[in-house]
């Protein structure tokens, strides 16, 4: 699109109708400079995330809960030893329960501090940098409604796709993707659901869950330590929508553009048809009392006579008896034209007329009547003369072409007589 543009642009400033191009210029750059910053705006704006650390700056309110294994007897302990600007706690396993376990539980909340479902489904990954002092394994748990089963009142009912992954001595980064999770076997067997039906929904979330698994080392503690702890997602709603908006508004522009270069394209041949044809008055001043029997033989020769390829000066010479010399000063005292150039206004007069009324005869056909051998020096000429090709300036609306002939025929002389191409 915005080649065309430039195209559009480009062309007029040759044909030299510059306020046009002006306009055409800031509107282009306008649209650009808009296209552009809305799309860099949307691009990074469809990135999205929400951070839970540090806990005073988290968009959301939530607060961390222990959750260990005294309902099946087990003795297993959550220390928290801070929630603000890193998660640090510290399980410790026992053996007292058949199934020892022990989690760090980050519960979404209101203002009133009362746990509320969270939508985290336009949030595609979760991302954090974590240490465990000793070296385990660990697991990532959502709590998700389950619309057939989940109780609201009853956490053991809340479907909980789960992700393990190693926890290092060291600092590591690590991404959990939160749409491929899987649900635990023991959740689907005890609510007797099939082993295909793993999906879950991330629209209504009650917590997150960091935890132990049975090769956490037991009767130890295990310090671990979370911090740049983040959601992130993107969606691409916006950036497609500001693509939508830009791909009009380029459109928008083009349709200008087609117009307003038309419309100044025919305020330009106008105005040089004003400007320039009264030059070549020839037949105003074959019909105006003359003197000098010499000017008007010399001018209606010429008139009768342009469309020759073969005209030159020796042979107005020879045919109305009046000399080289006498002809170059009556052509350029009256009109001001040389030899050439004169001839040349009368041609090309003539082949507008012709591009304007022919609507069969191609340029080649009309080149050769009004006098041109060499269709390419013809296109020139006729370039220099209107500021178009002949092809452009027959392609105009049959309303713009009419615009153009009404101003030939409203002009204070006569066009050259007719030649059919």
């Amino acid at each position: 699109m915005l080649n065309c543009a430039i195209t559009f642009i480009f062309t007029t400033l040759v044909s030299g109708v510059f306020g046009f191009y002006k306009r055409a210029f800031g509107l282009s750059f306008c649209c650009l400079l808009v296209s552009l910053l809305a799309l860099y705006y949307c691009l990074f704006g469809s990135f999205q995330t929400l951070r839970f650390l540090p806990h005073h700056q988290s968009n959301d309110q939530w607060t961390v809960v222990e959750n260990i294994d005294f309902q099946t007897g087990g003795r297993s302990t959550m220390t928290l030893d801070e929630d603000d600007y890193s998660l640090d706690f510290t399980l410790q396993l026992t053996n007292d329960s058949p199934y020892p376990f022990a989690a760090a539980t980050l519960v979404f909340q209101d203002q009133n501090r009362t746990p509320v479902l969270k939508d985290i489904s336009q949030f595609t990954d979760l991302h954090f940098r974590i240490r465990c002092v000793p070296t385990s394994v660990l697991s990532f748990s959502i709590f998700t409604v389950d619309q057939h089963i989940t109780n609201i009142s009853d956490a053991d009912t809340f479907r909980t796709p789960t992700h393990f992954f190693n926890c290092q001595d060291r600092w590591q980064e690590i991404t959990i993707d939160m749409k491929h999770l899987e649900t635990p076997q023991w959740w689907l067997d005890k609510y007797g659901v099939s082993l295909a039906e793993r999906a879950y929904d991330l629209k209504k979330v009650r917590q997150l869950q960091f935890g132990s698994t049975h090769q956490t080392p037991t009767n130890v503690p295990t310090r671990i330590q979370i911090n740049d702890l983040a959601l992130q997602g993107r969606s691409w709603h916006g950036f497609f929508a500001a693509i939508g908006a830009a791909s009009l508004s380029w459109v928008l522009l083009i349709i200008w553009l087609f117009k307003a270069h038309k419309n100044a394209l025919i305020a330009d041949l106008k105005h040089k048809l004003q400007q320039e044809r009264p030059l070549i008055a020839y037949q105003q001043l074959c019909m105006e009392p003359s003197h000098d029997k010499h000017k008007a033989a010399t001018v209606q020769f010429l008139s009768t006579h342009y469309a020759n390829p073969d005209l030159n000066l020796d042979m107005v010479t020879s045919e109305i008896g009046v000399s080289r010399t006498k002809i170059s000063n009556i052509l350029k005292d009256e009109l001001g034209f040389t030899f050439t150039g004169y001839i040349n206004k009368l041609r090309l007069n003539e082949a507008a007329r012709l591009l304007t009324n022919s609507k069969y005869a191609n340029i080649a056909e009309i080149a050769y009547s009004v006098g041109y051998k060499n269709v390419s020096y013809f296109n020139k000429l006729f370039k220099e003369e209107f500021g178009c090709t002949p092809n452009v300036f027959r392609n105009l609306s049959p309303s713009a072409r009419t615009e153009i002939t009404e101003a030939s025929d409203n002009l204070d002389m006569p066009t050259p007589p007719p030649k059919s191409p």
